[in-house]
């Protein structure tokens, strides 16, 4: 039995536990509260309010204003643009699914990969979007463009690591940064030969 994680500590970059999270355990499995023992799947009254952030700027949407974790000195900082964009990416990801879409381990690039060998939908299609992702050249466009991929990860109940995704995103703001989360997809995205083991048992169907 899962329980919440406890705050992390004030050296940390977020004083309190992501979400995703507080909902997720480190084993891809929803936590469970000790108290009640009733899973902490993450109801569709939260997941509805995380999409409402979708296409607006970090800090305009009062819905989202609770789930934020990343300080801030009353600034839009690129960890909070990175943590909106990653809460409402979450929330469509989420959205009418039974199990956690949120997993470690399994970042955009592996992700998407086993998008493309999904046979759900056209692997010409799903390579033009990933490579209009990683041309993104500002976090909007970026954000934009991961949108559809998510919708599609959703259709083929593919998870993904959000911690990972944030920080793609956070890194994403500076040119040099940037290009290293290019390479990065791009390798796992190019990958060959066996599945890794840090695809879902489920994945490439």
């Amino acid at each position: 039995m899962s329980a919440i994680p406890q705050p992390r500590t004030a050296t940390s970059s977020a004083l309190k536990p992501r979400y995703w999270t507080q909902r997720v355990d480190e084993n891809g499995a929803w936590r469970t509260d000790r108290r009640s023992s009733t899973s902490l799947r993450a109801p569709g009254e939260d997941l509805a309010a995380l999409r409402s952030g979708l296409g607006r700027p970090a800090g305009t949407v009062p819905a989202l204003w609770r789930f934020y974790t990343s300080p801030t000195d009353g600034q839009v900082t690129p960890e909070l643009e990175a943590e909106h964009a990653a809460l409402s990416l979450y929330g469509l990801h989420q959205q009418s699914q039974s199990r956690p879409m949120h997993k470690r381990g399994i970042k955009a690039g592996t992700a998407l990969r086993t998008l493309h060998r999904s046979g759900r939908f056209g692997e010409e299609a799903v390579d033009r979007r990933v490579a209009a992702a990683v041309h993104a050249s500002s976090v909007p466009s970026l954000v934009y463009r991961l949108r559809g991929l998510v919708t599609q990860l959703r259709a083929v109940e593919q998870p993904l690591d959000y911690d990972a995704l944030l920080q793609d995103i956070t890194r994403w703001h500076s040119p040099a940064s940037r290009q290293a989360v290019r390479r990065d997809w791009g390798l796992a995205y190019h990958s060959w030969g066996a599945r890794t083991d840090q695809e879902s048992p489920g994945d490439a169907r």
